[in-house]
């Protein structure tokens, strides 16, 4: 089975004290990983323990967490060797952070555990492992990886993550080679299973099934039906606004919820990795800009099974979504009349069209230029033989 580049990042870390956690949204890949770090040679025993089993859970449930690691060594075969637990979905029972914590300090226990989300670490678990812990987020497969797990690329190829090189034009040669797939890619996202699905009818299911079971399994934190049909009807309200400032005060009145829930709402999407919250660009360091923040889907697989998007706002989002794993992504707005879709770690300004024209690389050049940015870029989707023109086939 193919790995996700972020296999890579982990692995040198398998044999660190700290405990390795794993988050991401469902059906990224999660499981799948961290079976593969299960299974690479380790001096030591393992132990695999699935928190959605109760009978798993069960493994874990003393008041004493001295009798815990009795019982773990136990089920290990009484081995003296340095154990190595692997947990999945440890959202499921809060208690086991301070039981890791204590097995971590007192007898050397190495975890690897996967969680759906920051929201539930943040929010329900009582000891956040603050320093005993490396913490990696899973996302959807990249598009260089979407192209690796066809067989476009090879798994070296697929882990480059350069942002200079993005930056440079392609040929008409590497654009033609990519852009069917990138097409696909666009219209159904990244999960691994609906990418290595073939037929169109059977991806959009799956996608289907995706979106039930975050409702199924995510949404269980919310207190009652009422705020689970709020933010159901939240998200179709989010649908048409891909691209757009976010205003609150228009939210709240559209659902008749208070403006406060609808934060908490949108701070609780954020965190199960649903969407993608971007802030108004600012050069400071020590003060973030207040005001609106634009909203984008995590996959746009998802935001097309959610709704009606227009093309530029589906490529915007697959853009922001592919560039956010080269850093920190922003957007400059400068009352409403000069605009900057795309500045990525306060230094690339890139602008997002459908057909990108030397008007528009004029017009992105002279609004860096008057932020004080050096470098900026225009994203076009159609291939276009010009300088400053890049094509996300090649991010």
């Amino acid at each position: 089975m193919k790995k996700r580049s972020l296999f890579y990042e982990i692995l040198p870390n398998l044999s660190h004290k700290n405990a390795l956690v794993i988050t991401g949204m469902r059906q990224v890949g999660k499981t799948t990983l961290m079976r593969q770090l299960y299974e690479e040679p380790l001096s030591g025993s393992k132990l695999w323990f699935d928190l959605d089993n109760p009978l798993d859970q069960k493994v874990f449930e003393d008041i004493d967490y001295n009798n815990i690691y009795t019982r773990l060594r136990d089920l290990a075969g009484g081995s003296k060797e340095r154990l190595y637990v692997f947990v999945d979905e440890i959202q499921n029972f809060p208690e086991i952070t301070k039981i890791i914590k204590f097995l971590i300090d007192h007898y050397g226990v190495k975890f690897v555990v996967t969680g759906s989300s920051n929201y539930y670490l943040k929010n329900l678990f009582p000891e956040s492992l603050s320093g005993r812990k490396f913490l990696y987020h899973l996302t959807p497969l990249s598009f260089r990886e979407f192209l690796y797990f066809h067989d476009k690329l090879s798994e070296e190829e697929a882990r480059l993550n350069n942002t200079i090189s993005i930056l440079h034009p392609i040929s008409i040669f590497d654009y033609k080679k990519f852009a069917e797939e990138y097409s696909v890619f666009m219209r159904f996202g990244g999960f691994p299973e609906v990418a290595t699905t073939s037929e169109f009818i059977t991806k959009s299911q799956i996608l289907k099934n995706i979106f039930a079971s975050f409702f199924e399994k995510d949404l269980k934190i919310l207190s009652d039906y009422a705020d689970i049909r709020e933010l159901r009807d939240l998200i179709l309200l989010l649908v048409p606004r891909i691209g757009s400032m976010l205003d609150v005060t228009k939210l709240s009145i559209e659902l008749g919820v208070a403006r406060q829930k609808i934060y908490s709402y949108l701070e609780f999407l954020q965190g199960v990795f649903f969407i993608r919250l971007v802030p108004k660009f600012s050069k400071s360091i020590d003060r973030s800009v207040a005001g609106g923040r634009r909203v984008y889907f995590t996959d746009t697989g998802l935001l097309n099974t959610l709704g009606n998007v227009n093309d530029s706002q589906l490529f915007e989002n697959a853009v922001v979504n592919q560039l956010a794993s080269y850093g920190e992504i922003s957007f400059y707005n400068h009352r409403h009349a000069e605009e900057i879709d795309i500045i990525l770690n306060k230094k690339i300004a890139l602008e997002v069209k459908l057909t990108g024209t030397s008007n528009d690389v004029k017009q992105v050049n002279k609004l860096a230029s008057k932020i004080g940015l050096a470098q900026a870029k225009v994203v076009s989707y159609k291939f276009a033989d010009l300088k400053d023109i890049i094509s996300p086939v090649n991010f």
